[in-house]
């Protein structure tokens, strides 16, 4: 596979990703090595950058961007939001936990991957995966609540809503869920309101651009701290991907009907329990998604 498909693949993956309110894109983005890149590209908003568009030298402009690289990735992204959004909610709809134990597995095993590259671990990067695993669990039990859908909440959403989709652990999708914003914006989408969708799009642009420099900052200066709080917060948002769970309330978006309260339960506590159905092949689908994530990783490291 070429370098470039590679990275549209990764694109595709990170696309399927943030359609699924509990699952970030971020976190693909990291599963697959790309993380760093993709951080460094966005954060490139700088003093060269504006020199090197003053000079009219767009091709190095493209180059301090990485440009090719966000081209790719984001066909890849929007490829995937097109075509490939049915088929996950279609999944999500008709095998829930088999799904929801397949994710569960890429993100723990991705985890796992994570702490591995934190040297010298001490009490504070302890202290910093504790904290993450508390932020990522309290945003996975949060509870949708309903706010003014006023233009500047459009913004604000659009901010809230991608910088959480470029953070590991965090679903951009479910916070606008959380935030009452979810159905508005999709609303908007499905009936192509350009003020809407342009006032989202510029919240969004501004929180990429901004965001993004603070992450790159991080990941440069503080990389093993910022890698342990990252590490907590996806291990704390396996709450929200848990297979097994019994949905208390929904919410109808249109034709879109999604849950808006849960409960988590062991498998056995389910009505009608059926051990294949219910336990074996669940974690079949999470020995899957983890040994992908496992294998793929110890391969990369062997390249290095």
């Amino acid at each position: 596979m070429s370098k470039w498909l590679k990275v549209y693949v990764s694109g595709v993956f990170m696309g399927a990703a943030d359609v699924v309110p509990g699952v970030s894109g971020g976190t693909i983005a990291f599963v697959l090595g790309i993380y760093d890149r993709l951080i460094a590209a966005l954060s490139g908003v700088n003093q060269q950058s504006l020199s090197l568009l003053l000079k009219r030298d767009f091709k190095g402009l493209w180059a301090h961007f990485d440009g090719t690289f966000l081209l790719t990735l984001g066909a890849g992204v929007l490829t995937s939001i097109v075509l490939m959004a049915n088929l996950v909610t279609h999944l999500l709809a008709v095998y829930p936990v088999y799904l929801w134990s397949f994710f569960f597995g890429l993100i723990l095993a991705s985890a796992y991957y994570l702490i591995q590259q934190v040297h010298a671990f001490s009490t504070k990067h302890f202290l910093l995966l504790s904290f993450g695993i508390l932020i990522g669990a309290a945003l996975s039990l949060l509870v949708p609540v309903q706010v003014n859908t006023s233009l500047f909440m459009v913004f604000v959403s659009g901010m809230i809503a991608i910088c959480a989709m470029i953070l590991p652990g965090v679903s951009g999708s479910f916070l606008l869920l959380v935030l009452g914003m979810y159905g508005f914006i999709l609303s908007a989408i499905k009936s192509v309101d350009i003020l809407v969708i342009a006032i989202f799009a510029a919240g969004a642009l501004l929180g990429l651009l901004t965001f993004s420099k603070v992450l790159h900052y991080l990941l440069k200066n503080f990389r093993s701290m910022t890698l342990s709080l990252l590490t907590g917060v996806m291990l704390g948002a396996l709450i929200k991907v848990w297979p097994w769970k019994e949905v208390v309330s929904w919410r109808y978006f249109g034709e879109k009907k999604v849950p808006l309260e849960e409960t988590l339960i062991l498998p056995w506590n389910q009505n009608g329990f059926i051990l294949t159905a219910d336990l074996i092949i669940p974690i079949i689908f999470f020995l899957l998604g983890f040994l992908i994530i496992f294998l793929s990783c110890n391969t990369f490291l062997q390249k290095k």
